[in-house]
């Protein structure tokens, strides 16, 4: 879980391990030039990478007006995904990051992030990883905090 303790100090950084980051940005690459996404189930060497499937092209087919955004500048989790980050939510073992990729403009939390951050209300960070045409330049990592979202960490591209 990330955020605040009940003592009022920030809870530590959740640890990303050097093989979930390249496996993070080679799933950024791989999907380029539209958001990949997914989550990491607790931190560390023992953290499970979930990749998951950006279904936002979907629901722009069906629904165009509410889903407004294709999947080269939004994702929405499908399903199956969604039930899993909500199921380990619920475990000894929940998820602690949620990661999705900004084709082209750069890492930041933007307003369509916060809104999706907000509406969902999950006890996660939020790694968003700055891919480009040629490469990754770098992710950042933010946290909630008070009205909005803060960098907590800052992980260099490949």
């Amino acid at each position: 879980m990330s955020g605040e303790t009940t003592s009022g100090e920030l809870e530590p950084v959740p640890e990303i391990s050097a093989r979930d980051l390249q496996a993070i940005y080679a799933h950024a690459r791989a999907c380029f030039p539209e958001e990949c996404c997914g989550f990491l189930i607790a931190a560390g060497e023992s953290a499970e990478l979930v990749r998951c499937e950006n279904w936002q092209n979907r629901y722009h087919q069906v629904d165009p007006e509410t889903y407004a955004r294709t999947a080269e500048r939004a994702y929405t989790f499908g399903g199956r995904d969604l039930r899993r980050l909500a199921d380990s939510l619920d475990s000894e073992r929940p998820a602690t990051i949620v990661y999705h990729s900004h084709p082209r403009v750069g890492a930041y939390f933007s307003d369509e992030d916060t809104r999706a951050a907000d509406s969902a209300g999950w006890p996660v960070d939020y790694l968003v990883v700055d891919c480009q045409e040629d490469r990754v330049v770098e992710a950042i990592l933010f946290r909630r905090e008070g009205e909005g979202y803060i960098e907590v960490a800052r992980y260099p591209g490949s």
